[in-house]
């Protein structure tokens, strides 16, 4: 027998059963953490994977069959106008206005078509970050002040972050893009207009569908979302009109499904898990898991380095919904949370969780996702450390 072979399977083994056999079944915490992992992957699942995931997996099968490579790379791709690039992926938050974890299929959708890994990056922080809804929330609810450095944060971020991850791995970047500028032009089977009206069509299903309360009675947004389901379906009526004359095989049908089941199939058991353990670890908003609430408002009181960043990397492995981040800041701000670290949070737990981060490493793999991940953190960190300087 193989000692050296075998010392792997030994040690899961023996972690394995000491981890149920000091399991604390009984302790109140615990239990109440099993209860709030189950609760918020309960409520995931009701709230998010049928009008946010399905529709982000169909749109991001369409883009892999409907959408030309050659497409993908004139605009995003790693030999594309860097300004170009990085300007459209930049304010993509501000129409799709959706969480860390839907913007995933999507993101994926973009690289496997060939997006530079520097644009890419760009949109897969600036998806869930840049929201121009809870970009407003903030400043209505949390200060102006706070509002402005958010959306300025935010949108300078993805700038930075997707230009950082370009350099730093440029070469594989150079010849990414020298492969691409050998692939001949591909035939064109339907104008642009249309292909741009069909996903317009798709992300406005998946835009207002999940168009979230904004707290208030009055004003656009609360006039948005009281008819949000009237402008669903309007868009969805329109979706179910142009489907015949864009969809025109049956094998175009057949490749659709096969991209959305493929997307499905990586990203979702992924994100299910991490919520679970998320909710393990941190709970709901409002309600405790393993770790205590007062330790974070205890280490985020003042606006120190360690303050930053115990916030940016809290905000990075917790999970928000779309606009859950404002009332969760208020509460913490009226517990004695310092601005700087508030900033911290909104920098990095908008764009990034837990469930988040073990997708995305299925997607690039796990230097770069580290890499990504600790920019946000590092970024957040910093941007916080200043703004609460002076603020």
């Amino acid at each position: 027998m193989d000692l050296k072979k075998e010392l792997k399977p030994l040690i899961a083994i023996v972690s394995i059963f000491l981890l149920f056999f000091f399991l604390p079944i009984g302790s109140t915490r615990f239990d109440n953490a099993i209860m709030e992992a189950l609760q918020l992957t309960k409520w995931y699942a009701q709230e998010h994977v049928l009008l946010c995931l399905i529709p982000a997996f169909f749109i991001a099968g369409a883009i892999a069959v409907f959408v030309s490579q050659n497409s993908v790379m004139k605009y995003l791709g790693a030999g594309a106008n860097k300004v170009l690039a990085y300007g459209v992926a930049s304010v993509s938050g501000t129409i799709l206005a959706v969480c860390s974890c839907t913007i995933l299929p999507l993101f994926a959708g973009i690289y496997k078509m060939g997006a530079g890994l520097g644009p890419a990056s760009a949109f897969l922080y600036s998806g869930p970050a840049i929201n121009v809804l809870a970009i407003i929330l903030t400043a209505r609810i949390l200060g102006f002040e706070l509002g402005i450095a958010r959306m300025v944060g935010a949108v300078s971020f993805s700038v930075i972050i997707g230009l950082i991850m370009h350099l730093l791995y440029r070469n594989e970047e150079k010849e990414k893009a020298a492969s691409q500028a050998m692939l001949p032009a591909p035939e064109v089977a339907r104008p642009l207009w249309q292909n741009a009206a069909f996903f317009v069509v798709m992300v406005g299903i998946l835009v207002f569908a999940n168009w979230g309360n904004p707290q208030s009675t009055t004003g656009f947004f609360a006039s948005v979302f009281e008819s949000k389901w009237i402008i669903t379906s309007v868009f969805a009526a329109l979706f179910v009109f142009m489907l015949p004359n864009f969809v025109k095989t049956k094998d175009e049908s057949n490749e659709w499904l096969s991209a959305t089941w493929g997307f499905a199939k990586q990203i979702l058991p992924l994100l299910l898990f991490g919520v679970l353990i998320s909710g393990l670890l941190l709970g709901r908003p409002g309600h405790e898991g393993l770790i205590p609430s007062e330790w974070i408002t205890m280490f985020v009181g003042d606006n120190s380095i360690l303050s930053n960043l115990f916030a940016s990397v809290v905000g990075a492995f917790m999970y928000f919904a779309t606009l859950t981040e404002v009332p969760i800041l208020q509460g913490l701000i009226g517990n004695g949370m310092a601005k700087g670290p508030a900033l911290a949070l909104l920098l990095a737990g908008p764009a990034l969780s837990l469930p988040n981060m073990l997708v995305i490493r299925s997607i690039m793999g796990t230097q770069k996702t580290v890499v990504f991940v600790s920019l946000v953190i590092v970024m957040a960190t910093i941007t916080g450390f200043v703004y609460g300087t002076f603020f």
